[in-house]
């Protein structure tokens, strides 16, 4: 295929939902509990679809499926990430992820999920739960069955522009006032450990996961900032922020023109500000906030050009 894959988002409501996606991105949201945007996702709990080309109107699972030519060489069953964008106008409940193994085990084969969050937008003093205080797996227990979350969570301040990495067993929750996008596998297995006590419309608590959670919390646990790598070339600024086993995220910070190879995999990209032009020899597309879309395998030589920022993942 030689012209990117458009894919029109699938929007959640969510408790701690809000407008923001509306108000910083322009999508017209079903509602003002609106969380999450899940911008590009095969995973059948809400799958995007494509708008443009020979593939309009086919979901992004049966894509993977029906033309794996489209993504290069990979083993996965199921397109194996997931980007989101999501709007913390409330606490989120602080939660873990169990990995692949347990995951499969335990969860009727889905996937574990790694993920990590870029800082898209931040209210003054808003932060974020990562990481524990807990030296052992008993101390964990303890605590948590005590409610000692003061003692056992750790808080940091974020700001737009941070970055973070949150592998699965690492203890989380975003915070109120923050929007940010989301690259992770593409999973929807969330352990809930502690929900504020909060009750909804019909005056439930939402379920938590206390033996499961426990059970997948990395112990001890910390986080440790990193340097991350970054190259300035011809009309664009590479930041690579992790390349692991599940994901390579990057950050392309536009301001001219800026040309890229062809790559014999797929390549995932959000445009998170401002607004520009791809171009390839077979043709332009116009770019702009919002967008989300796929490079297919073998897609280049290619340029974008304008003053833009994404962020940009592949396997």
């Amino acid at each position: 295929m030689s012209e990117p894959i458009f894919l029109t988002p699938v929007f959640q409501e969510r408790i701690w939902g809000g407008t923001k996606l509306n108000t910083l991105f322009g999508y017209e949201i079903p509602n003002d509990k609106t969380g999450e945007c899940w911008a590009v996702s095969g995973h059948k709990n809400g799958q995007s679809v494509v708008h443009n080309g020979p593939y309009a109107g086919a979901k992004l699972g049966d894509l993977w499926n029906d033309h794996p030519e489209l993504f290069g060489d990979s083993e996965s069953d199921v397109f194996p990430l997931l980007t989101k964008i999501l709007d913390a106008s409330d606490d989120l409940s602080v939660q873990v992820h169990p990995d692949d193994a347990y995951a499969r085990e335990f969860e009727n084969g889905e996937l574990g999920k790694t993920e990590c969050w870029y800082i898209v937008d931040a209210e003054p003093g808003a932060s974020i739960i990562y990481g524990h205080n807990a030296q052992s797996r008993e101390e964990l227990r303890s605590m948590i069955e005590a409610g000692d979350w003061d003692k056992l969570l750790t808080q940091i301040e974020v700001k737009p522009g941070d970055f973070f990495y949150v592998p699965s067993g690492t203890i989380h929750a975003l915070g109120k006032g923050i929007v940010v996008l989301e690259t992770q596998q593409s999973s929807d297995t969330t352990y809930r450990v502690y929900d504020y006590d909060r009750k909804d419309a019909n005056g439930q608590g939402r379920e938590l996961h206390l033996e499961k959670a426990i059970e997948v919390t990395t112990v001890p646990q910390s986080y440790t900032g990193g340097a991350y790598e970054t190259d300035r070339l011809d009309g664009v600024t590479i930041t690579k922020f992790v390349s692991n086993e599940f994901f390579t995220v990057e950050k392309w910070a536009v301001d001219g023109a800026a040309n890229f190879g062809s790559r014999e995999r797929y390549t995932i990209v959000s445009i998170l500000d401002g607004e520009g032009t791809l171009r390839s020899e077979d043709g332009e597309y116009p770019l702009q906030k919002g967008d989300h879309f796929i490079l297919p395998a073998g897609f280049g030589p290619y340029s974008i050009e304008g003053e833009l920022t994404t962020i940009s993942s592949w396997e």
